[in-house]
């Protein structure tokens, strides 16, 4: 089921969770989730990916037909996991993880009604800390969408025309996107995180709080989806902040630049200068053993410094990070908060996002992201990091 170049990688994987699972005293996992089910199969499938603490992983499909190799099942319903278990000679699991986060409270308890488990344990949390690190295959995607994603934001200013609003703005990006190898799909973790390719804040937008948990909001096209665009025409003395997916393989990375119809407000172009500051202090510090709270911290001590805190992530609703991790979905761990508990490892990635509003003009500052090495950190996405005037 899996490619022969790949199984090094799975195997990787497999053994990461087994390693928690044994220290936790779990028995198996269960996974049906499509992004966990990617993660540990290189497939998305209708089923159920398990994985013992000790022992081979088994695949029990339900669709699509035609998947085939070593342990590989195929079901109808969940209510044959037990019988297949002991036909395949699998011990049924005493501690058993399940996706708590993910799942809904009928599939949650249908599974534990199905398995009788002692005890179960949250398969999501676990995952999600150890997808923080990331392995080589992984690494080289995430450089391969960079490179793709560097290719569109050279594109951008061939997209503007006098007298456009930023939605046919960011139509034409979308189309170069798609042109690229964009997946289409921008996987976020959580409820409530809906968003398609991407946003553009152009101007007064900027300021718009919205519902969802990202660094800034925006009106959005329709109150059922309230971020991003909102059919601003793009005016002169306005800035305009591209946040586009970078979605060119199934390991995101996250980039923001701006641009500008004619020229801004001196105090646009400062704060844009103390987001590359704090980029490139971020940069210098970021290393393995490093704790998140103290990059948000750095950011912060940059910020008010410059006396630009009533403008930091916001105005009206300010975001309380600076950073969070990029991988199969665009908001994973590890998150650089000031209460974050984590820190740095070798080999994660994230995405660091220092942006400031300005009543009127609208946003600056820059987005890119970061692996983690031994020798400390390294910027990943390449584009020029000045405001860009479109006239």
């Amino acid at each position: 089921m899996i490619a022969q170049n790949l199984i090094h990688d799975y195997q990787m994987k497999w053994m990461r969770i087994q390693k928690v699972m044994q220290e936790k005293g779990a028995d198996g996992c269960l996974l049906t989730n499509g992004i966990n089910l990617f993660y540990t199969t290189g497939h998305i499938y209708s089923g159920y990916f398990y994985l013992p603490a000790e022992g081979e992983p088994w695949y029990f499909v339900k669709r699509p037909n035609g998947l085939v190799g070593e342990h590989v099942v195929y079901l109808r319903k969940p209510e044959q996991l037990p019988d297949l278990f002991r036909e395949n000679g699998l011990s049924m699991p005493q501690h058993l993880l399940l996706e708590a986060d993910e799942l809904t409270y009928s599939d949650y308890t249908r599974l534990q009604s199905i398995f009788q488990p002692q005890t179960t344990g949250n398969a999501t949390a676990l995952l999600r800390q150890i997808r923080r690190v990331k392995t080589p295959w992984e690494i080289e995607q995430t450089r391969l969408c960079a490179r793709r994603h560097e290719a569109v934001y050279q594109e951008i200013p061939s997209c503007f025309r006098p007298g456009m609003t930023d939605l046919e703005f960011q139509y034409e990006i979308e189309l170069r996107m798609r042109k690229h190898g964009s997946l289409g799909l921008f996987r976020a973790f959580g409820p409530n995180m809906d968003i398609y390719m991407g946003s553009i804040l152009a101007g007064p937008n900027a300021e718009t709080p919205s519902p969802f948990d990202f660094a800034l909001g925006g009106g959005g096209m329709d109150a059922s989806c309230p971020l991003g665009a909102n059919g601003t025409p793009l005016e002169e003395g306005m800035a305009i902040m591209v946040d586009m997916a970078g979605n060119y393989t199934p390991y995101m990375t996250d980039m923001t630049r701006v641009y500008s119809v004619g020229k801004l407000s001196d105090e646009a172009y400062r704060a844009h200068e103390v987001s590359r500051r704090i980029h490139q202090e971020t940069e210098a510090a970021a290393r393995p053993g490093v704790a998140c709270a103290d990059l948000y911290q750095l950011a912060l001590h940059i910020v008010e410094e410059e006396g630009l805190a009533s403008y930091f992530m916001g105005t009206k609703q300010q975001a309380k990070f600076v950073g969070h991790g990029v991988g199969l979905q665009i908001n994973e761990l590890p998150v650089l908060t000031p209460r974050s508990k984590e820190i740095l490892e070798e080999n994660m990635i994230f995405a660091l996002e220092p942006k400031f509003v300005l009543p009127g003009i609208g946003a600056v500052g820059v987005e890119n992201t970061y692996l983690v090495t031994a020798q400390g950190c390294e910027k990943l996405t390449h584009a020029p990091e000045e405001i860009i005037n479109l006239i």
